[in-house]
């Protein structure tokens, strides 16, 4: 039930203002934001390889207004680059990337997004690296799957997410489950209305696990994006019964989040690879994970009665 409220608290500037001078905020910002700089992500990339584990690094800030703040979102990917370039991981160390930030929604926005990014992605490879396109609110995802599309032709193996609670999803799947072909899989972590998304639990569950079989039975790399364990266990027999191998597959979870399952993964040899956001402007991502899990919200308010 306070899933939606929250999600549509997200897109407020005047709840913006409150969470982040909450006194509990910056201790539970902490659990699912790994730094506010690169420098401050680095050492965090390292230790999750020492554990045998991947990364994917999301530059936090999705509202974006001018041109010159997507310029500047390019160029704090481009930095980040240079710092992973060090590291010598490889695709261990990928980046996800979310289109807004480039300048989506702006005036000539498509254009704009494929011109920014392109430079990323094109530095990601130079380095053994690759990005993943992240989706948003439906509205933005025919620009971006276009942009995918263009991006693969020079870097195929450029991915991109679906979202289980969208009814376009199974066409979707589909479409991008050919050879070479990245996609990792969510349910879904934004307020979309019943026209276009399933709003019961249920039902985006069931849909989770049909487009799975699509993804399983592909020819392309399904990335699950999930801590729930039933669906992991089913992604596990799905993989199974598709005659996948683990080096075909993979896990991904957000930072902070049922660490000790990261661990477990790996250590059963499947590619688990930890979704990890870092950067100031944090207040977008940080009100979905709250909306994703009551667990999340509960541990929140207990903090800031904690603090007070």
């Amino acid at each position: 039930m306070l899933g939606p409220v929250i999600l549509a608290a997200s897109r407020s500037d005047k709840m913006r203002r409150f969470v982040s001078a909450a006194p509990g905020t910056k201790q539970v910002v902490g659990r699912f934001i790994a730094g506010e700089t690169v420098e401050e992500v680095i050492p965090i990339v390292q230790e999750a390889a020492a554990k045998g584990l991947d990364v994917t690094l999301d530059y936090v800030g999705e509202d974006i207004t001018t041109r010159q703040q997507a310029f500047a979102a390019r160029d704090a990917y481009l930095e980040l680059v240079e710092h992973l370039k060090g590291l010598g991981l490889g695709e261990r160390a990928e980046m996800s990337v979310k289109l807004s930030m480039f300048g989506q929604a702006l005036e000539g926005g498509h254009e704009l997004a494929l011109a920014n990014v392109r430079p990323v992605v094109e530095a990601a490879a130079a380095i053994g690296t690759t990005v993943t396109l992240d989706a948003e609110d439906h509205t933005t995802l025919d620009s971006m799957f276009a942009i995918h599309e263009e991006l693969r032709k020079d870097f195929p193996q450029t991915g991109c997410v679906i979202q289980a609670y969208l009814f376009r999803t199974e066409d979707d799947a589909r479409r991008l489950s050919g050879a070479g072909s990245r996609v990792r899989i969510v349910k879904g972590a934004y307020k979309e209305p019943a026209t276009v998304a399933f709003q019961d639990k249920a039902e985006i569950d069931k849909a989770y696990v049909r487009i799975l079989k699509i993804l399983m039975a592909g020819d392309g790399y399904p990335m699950i994006g999930s801590h729930d364990p039933r669906l992991i266990a089913i992604s596990q027999e799905l993989a199974r019964r598709a005659g996948r191998k683990l080096d075909e597959y993979e896990f991904q979870m957000l930072y902070g989040i049922r660490s000790e399952e990261h661990v477990r993964l790996a250590a059963e040899g499947h590619r688990m690879r930890v979704y990890t956001a870092y950067g100031t402007d944090w207040y977008g991502y940080f009100m979905r994970r709250l909306a994703e899990k009551p667990a999340n919200l509960l541990f929140f308010v207990r903090s800031m009665i904690t603090k007070n």
